[in-house]
């Protein structure tokens, strides 16, 4: 029997992501994928099983179904869920029974949540990923009536969750100089590493835009650069002089000078600032990125040993009798 997901409803911004398309920039496509990558590994850790595509949900989650039993794992920015009214915990791994009804709603926390469903999505591959990319016009946004067909599911793991890092709330985002870093003078980037940054409202796919809390860092000669390759997590300057992190959909080449670039360890955490939060930026060099990159990719791959159970078996816990199992216990001959 064939295993759909059913989608009864969706937020505006619900889509099918994985980890992108690689090796076409030169075509003009960027890579694409998962806003908050990290959030992909964490649902298939919980499922235990190999990283593919899952639907990522912008700020607002939608209402889901199935005629047959589905493991699902809910990771990324924490969202209102239920099950069948019953509420569910995120980060965690759930089984879906047949004919029930997963509802989700807005986020609580953050901006990109994450649908994972056990079995994968069964769907075309197209330039190496399955990944709806708004931009080039691959895909396009799910919505009532949609049916995702689900693959063979092999595994059995629910029940599980997720102790996960934190990056909902902005922070210090570490990064680079890039190309036209120099181009800004020094009491300009001394300023720029200096201030507080709030989140925009305005913001999407191809990137976001950050309000500084003075006069913002424009250049007179901003005009006449060239041009060229641009990725995500380069920080570009328009003309306003607010800064704009670019994100998974940007586009291949740009004009706008860069005063840095973002590190990739800390675009999750980019890609979770919510609107309003505060933001500040740390110059590092080389040495420290390739050490925050290694020790990013280790945090990924230890995830899948880092998952416990929500209900912990009493045969597992060695100092069981060191719990309070029962209170309130009386003789029967206390006084009323």
């Amino acid at each position: 029997m064939t295993q759909t997901l059913q989608i009864l409803s969706a937020g505006p911004g619900v889509t099918v992501q994985d980890s992108g398309r690689f090796g076409y920039l030169g075509q003009g496509l960027s890579r694409g994928g998962a806003s908050d990558v990290q959030a992909l590994h964490e649902g298939a850790a919980l499922l235990r099983q190999p990283v593919g595509a899952a639907l990522e949900m912008a700020g607002f989650g939608g209402r889901f179904s199935s005629d047959t039993p589905l493991r699902i794992a809910l990771t990324g920015a924490p969202m209102r869920a239920t099950l069948d009214g019953a509420p569910l915990i995120w980060n965690a791994s759930h089984l879906m029974p047949a004919g029930s009804v997963l509802d989700i709603g807005g986020a609580t926390q953050g901006c990109y949540g994450y649908l994972t469903i056990g079995g994968g999505l069964d769907l075309p591959v197209v330039l190496g990923a399955q990944s709806t990319h708004l931009v080039a016009g691959i895909g396009a946004p799910l919505g009532a009536g949609d049916q995702l067909p689900i693959g063979a599911d092999h595994g059995d793991t629910v029940g599980h969750c997720l102790d996960v890092t934190p990056r909902w709330g902005g922070g210090v985002l570490r990064i680079l100089p890039s190309l036209q870093t120099e181009v800004f003078p020094k009491e300009q980037r001394d300023r720029f590493v200096s201030s507080r940054f709030t989140r925009d409202t305005r913001g999407n796919r191809m990137g976001i835009r950050l309000v500084p809390e003075g006069d913002g860092f424009g250049l007179s000669i901003g005009g006449s650069i060239l041009s060229e390759i641009i990725v995500p997590g380069d920080i570009q300057i328009p003309g306003d002089g607010a800064p704009y992190i670019l994100m998974s959909e940007c586009q291949t080449t740009g004009g706008y000078p860069r005063i840095g670039t973002v590190i990739p360890a800390d675009m999750p955490r980019v890609a979770q600032t919510a609107a309003g939060a505060e933001l500040r930026f740390v110059f590092v060099t080389r040495q420290e990125a390739l050490a925050a990159e290694e020790g990013y990719r280790k945090q990924i791959a230890e995830l899948p040993r880092k998952t416990r159970p929500l209900v912990r078996d009493p045969a597992d816990i060695a100092d069981l009798l060191s719990y309070t199992l029962i209170s309130g216990v009386i003789t029967g001959e206390e006084e009323p």
